[in-house]
């Protein structure tokens, strides 16, 4: 007969080997062939100005509470202010072992509704933020940039401030004009490190679209489907007038926004990661 002691020892073991296989289930399903990288992850506010800035900041500082509760490194590569409240642009650079695996499928549109902080008539109101994310390929990538094909801007940084922020003259915006794809840096005080730092991001960005190019191509001969809205809605998150966040693709829900929004996305990304593995095996 086991005493109190004994049992409470056994149920421990039993939750502890039960997160342990969890874990091993989780890195069998991260087998894609860039989800071992690194990645660049980026997030920009939709039409709605401060509400919208607002929750691109919420959504920072979800993914920066994610990094450090999974023991993923980050470096804010560059951040812009909005005019009262939020962001208007923010770049994270996430390492990691499979940084990209885990966080790939943030890509796109997160849709948030609550009562806004900023209306003084409390009224309810729905903000869009875009997410995107990038794997940073290998140095054996080779992409032919020319130079005439970039307008190269160099301005003053403009984050929230402290110490990590750049305080000089020696941020640098990259567009790419054939691509429209627009890169910016800030995080070095050096504003040649910071060009380096931008031109290795446009490269990764320019190859992403290139490989998204093909695999529609390989779709579109396979006869199947093929979604070229990147920006489309993935994610619900409801705070007024209940509490609910839905993914729209795996339709993983909790209502407990709040830990979601500290950070605790592991649940909503296994279930992705799973939904994937179902659809290659059909």
């Amino acid at each position: 007969m086991l005493n109190e002691e004994e049992i409470k020892d056994i149920e421990t073991e039993t939750i502890r080997i039960s997160e342990e296989l969890d874990e091993i289930e989780l890195d069998t399903l991260l087998s894609g062939p860039y989800d071992n990288l690194n990645c660049y992850l980026e997030i920009h506010p939709g039409a709605g100005g401060t509400e919208s800035c607002d929750w691109a900041s919420m959504l920072l500082r979800m993914y920066k509470m994610f990094c450090e509760k999974n023991n993923f490194s980050y470096d804010l590569i560059e951040e812009q202010a909005g005019e009262e409240a939020g962001i208007k642009s923010a770049t994270l650079y996430i390492k990691g072992e499979y940084a990209y695996g885990y966080l790939k499928n943030e890509k796109g549109v997160h849709r948030l509704v609550r009562i806004s902080p900023f209306d003084a008539g409390a009224r309810r109101h729905t903000s869009f933020a875009s997410v995107s994310v990038t794997p940073e390929y290998n140095n054996e990538v080779i992409v032919d940039i020319k130079e005439s094909d970039l307008k190269i801007d160099v301005y003053h940084s403009s984050g929230a401030g402290g110490q990590s922020v750049n305080t000089s003259n020696s941020a640098v915006r990259i567009t790419h004009l054939p691509t429209k794809i627009v890169v910016t840096c800030q995080n070095e005080r050096s504003q040649l490190k910071n060009k380096e730092q931008a031109m290795k991001i446009l490269k990764n960005k320019i190859y992403q679209l290139e490989i998204d190019k093909k695999e529609q191509e390989i779709c579109k001969l396979k006869g199947e489907n093929v979604d070229i809205n990147f920006g489309s809605q993935i994610r619900n998150y409801v705070l007024e007038p209940y509490k609910l966040i839905k993914d729209l693709r795996s339709n993983y829900e909790t209502s407990n926004v709040e830990k979601v929004l500290d950070g605790d996305i592991k649940g909503i990304i296994e279930s992705l990661l799973k939904r994937g593995k179902d659809e290659e095996k059909n």
